[in-house]
């Protein structure tokens, strides 16, 4: 029997043009007869073999493109064979045919991502060892509906996009392909043939790792077997960000430190980082890190915010289980690691995301709904369920597989509104009531925090957004977004305004200080003076602040003290603990010389007293989010710059009075109202000299007397240091 592939199909296979290869190539039975085609470029021969029996047969070159075929006599079923591939010179290659394996992903695979809800899609799609009637080999597979051709190419085919064609679901838009002997490490990319015949050469969106730019290679990676021994870091279900202490220390790895001698391309790695970051962050007292964007990204100014390798911890500084190690190492010291994540924009680089098969696949068509003007990046098209479950896995992918334990949502107000950031006119499109908001993307959001909110109770959520958008931090199921915490961004701009303020003008802008508490109770803040606001002329925390070397490290530390005693949980981006005093710069690390100079000691150690008090104390942290957890004592001494209050736990005994007096003048007897009647001692003064302050600080203990002040029924009497805040409890 003559079973002969046309002209027609061979140069279809040769020339990339032919979306289904395993309906040609491999091993097939017709009519009790058995057949095998091979297609290799270059080779000379090729034979088939039988490993259980040894039994061999040669196919014939039928084409002098690299095509052979032939029958496998004596035999009338299928088996599992090898090809012997010889390329002359003795240069011989046995392996499996990639064109003898069924397909890998179900229909129950396609039909839960097209519908949006495979949260586990990175095991299916990208390049994942497994094992087919024994064989071990990397399954690639990719989505590229508009595709007319997908091929694998990498090391391993010379990066032939003849040799390793893959075949397209048609139900999902699935190109998938198994191929043996694949080894960990391999360099691979997949070549997309676009409708008009353009050639692409695209990273794999689910790579689990990337080489280290400017190579734009995915690498296949086997993220399974890391030994985990954090368990006992693990929260509970019953875990509440809300009555838990929460002081974040927010870290760019590449910039951080730098190696001993090392350049601007050179890094620590994530074990170095492990046991040097943690070691540090452990004697400051923060809770958590925030690690800015460590997701695979190109350009290194873009400081991660622009991602091309979602699933890939970054290569700069080491690989997959690397990170793993420091996640780990983080948490058997109990320090919790949050993530940067950017679902609301991608770049337009020619090996990412942007018109992935030659159209706008995760991105929308319509520029008017694509283009993101102030990045020059791309928007997601959440409408679509396949785009949303590529985003949705992978945060839960960073939850589960990298153990993480928040995830910072990047830019969520450009996601929020159609026309963020741009003109009124054609330039965005309204939705289907007319309104300025995106659908899709509150649909998203939604989503992303149900399922996170369900599968792991424990993880905070933390939105970046910068308008008033009601009810963030409330739960989907009462008409919320769904998100933990928000970043409030008004406080900050507020409160950075006023400090930067002479003082002699502050008096004229006292609401900059107590406005934030007018609506704090209306969703679940952090605090945050973050990367953003050092840099890009901004000026670094310490000179924000006006006056001379004193006046500046006295004008933080008061900063600082008031932060870290006002309601909301607290993060604060690196080197604003020691003074830095220059911008930050993504290419340089920070100013640890500086703790040689005093001032700038003096400052760290008054962070770390700071931050100490503030996890040791629950009255800054317990009720947070309750009214009674805060009472001003008095917030309208405007004329002198002075404002005073008490935070408290359930338990009155435990209340915390906080003054800070905002000018560089002492006041002395300052008669100061309290709620109870209690006496007090000094725990914290930033004016104490071994903060490098004048030592202006108040015996202990201070015994109320019955003397009503500020409305209150008792009063105390002390005094307050200039630019400075003390913190009092009761004993």
């Amino acid at each position: 029997m003559i079973f002969t592939a046309s002209t027609t199909e061979i140069l279809q296979i040769a020339n990339g043009n032919y979306a289904d290869p395993h309906r040609i190539l491999g091993m097939h039975v017709v009519g009790g007869n058995v057949f095998v085609r091979a297609f290799v470029p270059n080779a000379e021969n090729i034979t088939v073999i039988d490993p259980s029996t040894n039994d061999s047969w040669t196919l014939k070159r039928i084409h002098n493109c690299g095509f052979f075929e032939g029958q496998i006599l004596g035999r009338n079923k299928w088996f599992l064979y090898q090809l012997i591939i010889g390329y002359g010179n003795g240069n011989v290659q046995q392996t499996h045919d990639p064109y003898s394996f069924d397909p890998v992903l179900t229909q129950y695979d396609m039909h839960l991502f097209a519908n949006g809800t495979h949260y586990k899609i990175a095991d299916k799609l990208g390049a994942n060892f497994i094992a087919i009637n024994g064989v071990q080999g990397v399954n690639f597979a990719v989505w590229a509906p508009n595709a007319s051709r997908v091929s694998v190419i990498g090391s391993f085919n010379n990066y032939d996009g003849r040799r390793h064609p893959m075949r397209l679901r048609q139900q999902g838009g699935i190109w998938e392909l198994f191929i043996p002997n694949i080894a960990q490490y391999d360099a691979y990319k997949f070549e997309i043939k676009t409708q008009s015949g353009e050639i692409l050469q695209k990273s794999d969106p689910f790579a689990k790792f990337n080489q280290l730019r400017p190579s734009t290679n995915s690498l296949v990676y086997n993220i399974d077997g890391f030994e985990w021994d954090d368990n006992s870091h693990r929260k509970s279900k019953h875990y509440s960000p809300a009555n838990a202490p929460i002081n974040i220390y927010e870290v760019n790895l590449g910039s951080w430190k730098k190696p001993e001698g090392g350049g601007k391309d050179d890094f620590l790695t994530y074990k170095e980082l492990a046991h040097q970051l943690v070691e540090y962050v452990l004697k400051m007292g923060y809770t958590h890190i925030e690690l800015m964007p460590i997701t695979e990204y190109p350009y290194d100014p873009s400081w991660g915010y622009q991602v091309t390798g979602y699933y890939a911890p970054t290569s700069r500084f080491g690989n997959p289980n690397e990170f793993k190690y420091f996640v780990n190492h983080c948490h058997k010291n109990n320090i919790g690691v949050i993530l940067d994540w950017v679902p609301a924009h991608f770049p337009k680089d020619a090996h990412g995301l942007a018109r992935f098969d030659g159209t706008a696949l995760f991105e929308h068509a319509d520029p008017r709904q694509s283009e993101h003007p102030d990045w020059g990046t791309l928007i997601f098209n959440y409408g679509r369920k396949e785009v949303s479950n590529f985003l949705i896995a992978n945060a839960l992918f960073w939850l589960e597989e990298y153990r993480i334990d928040g995830l910072r949502v990047d830019a969520v107000a450009s996601m929020l509104y159609l026309n963020y950031s741009k003109e009124d006119g054609d330039n965005w499109i309204a939705n289907e009531y007319g309104g300025n908001v995106n659908l899709d993307a509150l649909e998203f959001i939604k989503h992303l925090n149900s399922i996170i909110a369900e599968k792991h109770p424990h993880v905070l959520m933390i939105a970046e957004e910068s308008t008033t958008f009601p009810n963030v931090t409330k739960p989907v199921a009462e008409g919320g977004l769904g998100f933990t915490l928000k970043w409030n961004l008004g406080w900050m701009n507020d409160f950075l305004k006023y400090m930067a303020l002479n003082p002699i003008h502050r008096a004229h802008h006292h609401n900059l200080l107590t406005f934030a508490m007018m609506y704090h109770h209306t969703e679940n803040f952090i605090l945050v003076l973050s990367h953003d606001e050092v840099v890009h002329g901004k000026k670094s925390l310490l000179n924000k602040m006006p006056g001379d070397l004193w006046q500046k490290c006295a004008n933080l530390r008061a900063a600082l003290g008031f932060m870290y005693s006002h309601p909301g949980k607290k993060l604060i981006f690196m080197g604003g603990e020691f003074g830095q005093f220059i911008e930050w710069d993504e290419k340089r690390p920070l100013d640890w010389f500086l703790l040689e100079y005093g001032h700038h000691h003096q400052i760290q150690e008054f962070v770390r007293d700071l931050n100490h008090i503030y996890r040791n104390e629950p009255a800054f942290w317990q009720r947070d989010f309750e009214q009674n957890g805060f009472k001003w004592i008095d917030a309208d001494d405007t004329s002198r710059s002075v404002i005073s209050f008490a935070r408290f736990t359930k338990d009155p005994a435990e209340a915390l009075i906080v003054a800070i007096n905002f000018t560089p003048n002492p006041i002395e007897e300052h008669r100061l109202g309290l709620h109870h009647l209690a006496t007090y001692k000094e725990i914290l003064n930033s004016d104490d000299k071994k903060y490098g302050g004048g030592g202006i600080t108040n015996p202990n203990p201070l015994v109320p007397e019955k003397i009503t002040s500020n409305h209150l029924p008792c009063s105390i009497k002390l005094s307050l240091p200039p630019l400075g805040i003390i913190i009092l409890k009761a004993v």
